[in-house]
């Protein structure tokens, strides 16, 4: 191993020392490869049961990399319980490491470790984001041109390339292919070759989408009153020639029906025109409304007509819905399980 490696894993037990309860001891490491395993330390418990802890060290660890380490660990002769540690590992790769079953440890104090025998569970969250970050030009999908260019990626049966998503977006390519970097380094997309892609996780990508751009970070949002009801506001809606799109729960309903809808959520250009125009009251409480002023127009890209009212794309619903109040996130979940049934519905 090399000599940061060595002191990674030191650092690493270290911290774990930290986390055990009291009586548990972690020996000093044998810093050389074992059984197909980076390096080994001892553990033992209060009744002198132990048992030995194998450990792949990674100086860095995206979730891309987590699929060739979990090839890695399934071919390893390790018998015990296998620890990656690293010096930072975010919440995406600490999710799927856990869905490989292996344990974790980071030296910001991310710790998850399961041993059976002897029993120990050890679970405690450190950093939420990497503290010697180098600044990147893309690392999240929060702003207007990220979530056009997630938009495409998610109602697009073929994954298009650099050029045409800068097209199709209006983006420069030079931005489009930082972003699709993130994404692969993220196993959101798959590249091959010289950076075509291959594939795209749309569910794993809506979801984190919503999680890094949620709704209130997309438009200025106004609530309202419409006193005769939803069926009054929607009736009124059909005959409206402003710009606009139903989301939320109204839209949801109409691919997969849940509760009944009590509040309406629409994106429209100018929510006071428009709630002049649609006879609106403004309400701070009691309302049933919502009127949200997009940042970026994309909100009314793939927009559908059903029943003489525009309704956003099934994409952009699920994303609204996944961070509105109330039941509005069960709402999205099962949206997307509607999706991921008639993808051939919404994907073009």
């Amino acid at each position: 191993m090399h000599i940061s490696d060595n002191t990674l894993v030191r650092e690493g037990l270290r911290e774990l020392r930290r986390r055990l309860p009291t009586g548990w001891i972690v020996g000093e490491p044998t810093l050389e490869a074992i059984s197909g395993v980076d390096a080994t330390a001892g553990l033992v418990a209060p009744d002198q049961r132990a048992c030995t802890l194998g450990l792949e060290v990674r100086a860095r660890l995206d979730p891309k990399g987590v699929r060739p380490l979990l090839d890695v660990a399934a071919r390893s002769r390790w018998p015990g319980p296998l620890v990656v540690i690293a010096r930072y590992l975010s919440e995406s790769t600490r999710a799927r490491l856990r869905e490989g079953d292996l344990g974790y440890l980071d030296l910001t104090g991310n710790v998850r470790i399961v041993v059976r025998e002897p029993g120990l569970y050890i679970e405690a969250q450190g950093a939420a984001e990497d503290p010697d970050r180098e600044e990147r030009p893309a690392r999240s999908l929060r702003g207007a041109k990220a979530g056009r260019l997630v938009r495409v990626l998610l109602d697009r049966k073929e994954p298009p390339g650099v050029r045409e998503l800068a097209s199709l977006t209006k983006i420069d390519a030079g931005y489009v292919s930082r972003v699709l970097t993130f994404l692969d380094s993220e196993a959101l997309v798959t590249r091959v070759g010289h950076g075509r892609m291959q594939s795209v996780d749309w569910p794993a990508l809506l979801r984190r989408w919503a999680q890094e751009a949620p709704l209130e970070s997309r438009g200025v949002q106004r609530t309202y009153l419409e006193p005769r009801g939803l069926s009054s506001f929607m009736a009124r809606l059909t005959k409206s020639d402003e710009r606009y799109a139903v989301t939320g729960s109204l839209a949801a309903a109409a691919l997969a029906p849940a509760a009944p809808a009590r509040f309406a959520t629409v994106w429209v250009r100018d929510a006071a025109t428009a709630a002049t125009r649609l006879s609106l009251r403004p309400a701070e409480s009691g309302a049933n409304v919502l009127l949200l002023e997009p940042n970026d127009e994309g909100v009314f890209e793939g927009a559908t007509q059903r029943d003489g009212v525009w309704y956003t794309a099934p994409s952009q619903c699920a994303a609204d819905l996944l961070t509105s109040p109330g039941r509005g996130p069960a709402e999205g979940e099962e949206l997307i399980r509607w999706m991921q049934t008639n993808e051939e519905a919404w994907r073009r």
